[in-house]
């Protein structure tokens, strides 16, 4: 999906957005900046970059907080990326924390609960480092992960703002090679690194292309005969992505609340996403 046709705005439309709403949303919260948590992956390493163009670099904090899971090309590529665009970054070995928590729980975890409680601690260390520098938490989830509810409640879903929340994965790897991330970290292939040789793709059972292709479809709320013939899969196929994104609704929203009062938060007592 190119952001430079079509429906969608150009790349250099969609950076400027973004660094806008960086620097407007830290402004209005009264913050010094922003912490991330790099991966080593394409994601992050956008945010980190558009965020470090929009705030500066001393106001761009960011944590690396890998474990025994995390994939050694991992490492190599933060480095790189913090190399490359002079990150300052601080990195913290969460494998005993990890162990430690698994150990307070009464059930032995499986590799799913253990991958999100991998992720719930990094949150808790970003938004402890948050509190103690007066910043605020920057997610790294992109449009596709967040509408099939690929992300932790709470874990890499618990931060303060989602910069690239409407870019389809497709449109963050055309942002990364126009903000001239370094390719290598573009082109591997997708993973949290939860468990070892994880990936993305292999978890949603799709390729990011395809993938897209259907969630625009559903986006636009086209057939769904036609959204399966346009990216090329089986009618069962979109059938499923669809139900994806009703079953993960509860993790897009706030907690529900039952209605009482004449507004009520989360429901219609709406602010405005930013001002300025």
């Amino acid at each position: 999906m190119n952001l430079n046709r079509g429906r969608y705005s150009p790349v250099e439309e969609a950076a400027i957005i973004i660094k806008e709403f960086l620097a407007t949303y830290v402004g209005n919260a009264g913050c010094k900046g922003v912490v991330i948590g790099l991966s080593g992956g394409v994601d992050s390493a956008v945010v980190a970059a558009l965020s470090q163009q929009a705030l500066g670099k001393k106001q761009t904090h960011c944590l690396f907080l890998p474990e025994q899971t995390t994939p050694q090309n991992d490492h190599i590529h933060c480095k790189r990326l913090v190399t490359h665009f002079d990150l300052p970054c601080t990195t913290v070995d969460i494998s005993t924390l990890v162990r430690q928590c698994s150990e307070y729980i009464p059930l032995r975890l499986d590799k799913y609960a253990l991958a999100n409680l991998k992720a719930r601690i990094r949150m808790m260390i970003l938004f402890s480092h948050a509190n103690m520098n007066n910043l605020l938490v920057c997610g790294t989830s992109n449009k596709s992960e967040l509408l099939v509810g690929y992300f932790t409640k709470y874990g890499d879903g618990g931060v303060d703002i989602q910069p690239l929340g409407d870019l389809y994965k497709t449109q963050v790897w055309e942002l990364a090679r126009h903000l001239k991330i370094p390719e290598p970290i573009i082109n591997k292939p997708p993973t949290a690194g939860l468990w070892h040789n994880q990936t993305d793709e292999g978890e949603l059972e799709l390729k990011y292309e395809t993938l897209d292709k259907i969630l625009v479809g559903l986006e636009h709320k086209r057939p769904l005969n036609d959204i399966a013939v346009q990216a090329r899969v089986a009618l069962a196929e979109v059938k499923r992505i669809k139900q994806m994104r009703v079953q993960s609704q509860h993790k897009r929203r706030s907690p529900l609340i039952p209605k009482i009062g004449l507004r009520t938060p989360g429901l219609d007592w709406r602010s405005p996403v930013q001002e300025g």
